[in-house]
């Protein structure tokens, strides 16, 4: 009897602590304005047969603005300016870019840098069951858009700090983001957030 009471106690506090996850991803939103890490990429196919590794460095100044370079195993740059969203590929020295609007909607980098959740997710958190493995308080934001590019997208925190982003495309391929180093409340110099193409680039405007 005590090991059942203690066991339903703790799966209670659990229960308790991973609800709060919802409440720490709006605070995330709210109150950090800006933020860097380095991250790892793995993609998985959807049989679970394929992965893809890459890795690179994060960085956000809200609302709109982000930065991901990738270093590893290719060099690619994915730079978002408020207006316009750029990818640049270094080995084809090509350019292309997409206005905002059309380009982020519901997606991970809209919401880690965006400044509104209500307005393309809704928020719940992961259950108990799911999440413990890893230590992780994970929040499902499952976007509004039934038919878009994503099925699902978990944003996972250890404390307040940002840890993971998990997203399920219409494929069922799974990507998972995982951050380290993490450090809020950063100033970053003016030009961190454009991009202008290299000379003799290819450009591709959408």
């Amino acid at each position: 009897m005590k090991k059942a009471l203690i066991a339903a106690t703790l799966g209670f506090v659990s229960l308790l602590a991973h609800a709060d996850a919802v409440d720490t991803l709006k605070d995330f939103i709210r109150e950090v304005k800006t933020g860097r890490a380095q991250f790892t990429q793995t993609v998985t196919s959807p049989d679970g047969a394929k992965k893809k590794a890459s890795s690179g460095s994060f960085e956000f100044a809200r609302p709109n603005h982000f930065r991901f370079a990738y270093s590893k195993p290719f060099e690619q740059l994915v730079v978002a300016d408020g207006q316009k969203v750029w990818i640049f590929d270094a080995d084809l020295n090509q350019a292309s870019s997409r206005k905002f609007s059309s380009a982020l909607g519901a997606t991970p980098a809209a919401l880690l840098a965006g400044g509104s959740l209500d307005k393309d997710f809704d928020l719940a958190p992961v259950s108990v069951k799911d999440a413990a493995k890893d230590g992780l308080a994970w929040v499902q934001a499952t976007p509004k858009l039934k038919e878009g590019a994503l099925k699902s997208v978990r944003v996972g925190f250890r404390g307040k700090d940002l840890a993971a982003v998990e997203i399920i495309d219409a494929f069922d391929q799974r990507s998972l983001l995982q951050f380290s180093q993490f450090v809020a409340g950063v100033k970053f110099p003016d030009d961190t957030f454009r991009f202008t193409p290299p000379a003799g680039a290819d450009v591709i405007e959408q």
